[in-house]
């Protein structure tokens, strides 16, 4: 070849080499298996170096898997504390504890005092009750003397039952027993308990016109009440 010839070459443009698809030369292929062939190709293929952005993204997902797969907590710095933190803390429990203790023995000792508190009043009133039924007894013997004198005498003795009788309301009546009024009063039923019913002209509706047993209170409060006949108009 000549110099000439040589140099005209060397002037021209040359054509870049293009790579055709696989199966270009094959139009009877369809897409679908050319895409096939090529990504088999593409992973089969050695010496392809992948981009740095892929490899990036591969060690991001791997950490990230294996952070999950671990499950270690994520580290906590250890607390410190000091010696004079700890004799505070020392100070105020040995404190509460003495409150407590404050607290338990209070708590006895007012326990304690109200069951002997307690058991005196049980005493001053058994107490009590003893000395008003010995009074009571006492002031009754005069009247059982009576009735026995009353017995031994003879003739008539119905004075000494009389006399009796009001020395015995009389002991009574210091003691607060009062009898209930019934004839001529009105009927009450606190007082008043009517065994029946009778008519009567003479006398107003739901009037007491006979007692059958009297009745009596004990310092204002009723302690038996009255059996009487109460009126009823006809």
């Amino acid at each position: 070849m000549s110099s000439e010839e040589r140099q005209r070459r060397e002037g021209e443009p040359r054509e870049e080499f293009r790579a055709e698809p696989p199966g270009a030369d094959r139009p009877d292929l369809e897409a679908g298996e050319v895409s096939d062939s090529v990504e088999v190709g593409g992973s089969e293929a050695q010496g392809v170096v992948p981009p740095e952005e892929a490899i990036g993204d591969a060690a991001v997902v791997e950490e990230a898997d294996e952070g999950v797969e671990t499950g270690e907590p994520p580290s906590e710095e250890p607390l410190e504390i000091t010696g004079n933190e700890i004799s505070v803390l020392a100070d105020e429990l040995e404190l509460a504890r003495r409150e407590r203790d404050e607290y338990l023995d209070d708590m006895r000792r007012m326990k304690a005092e109200l069951e002997n508190s307690r058991k005196r009043q049980e005493k001053e009133r058994a107490r009590l009750a003893q000395l008003a039924s010995e009074r009571l007894v006492k002031e009754l013997l005069p009247v059982l003397d009576n009735l026995e004198r009353a017995l031994e005498a003879e003739g008539d003795i119905r004075e000494g039952v009389v006399a009796t009788l009001d020395h015995l309301t009389s002991v009574l009546g210091r003691e607060g027993l009062t009898p209930v009024l019934s004839d001529g009063e009105p009927f009450d039923p606190t007082v008043h308990e009517a065994v029946m019913g009778q008519p009567s002209e003479e006398h107003e509706e739901d009037t007491v016109i006979q007692t059958f047993e009297r009745g009596y209170t004990l310092n204002g409060r009723p302690l038996r009440p009255a059996k009487v006949v109460v009126a009823k108009q006809g």
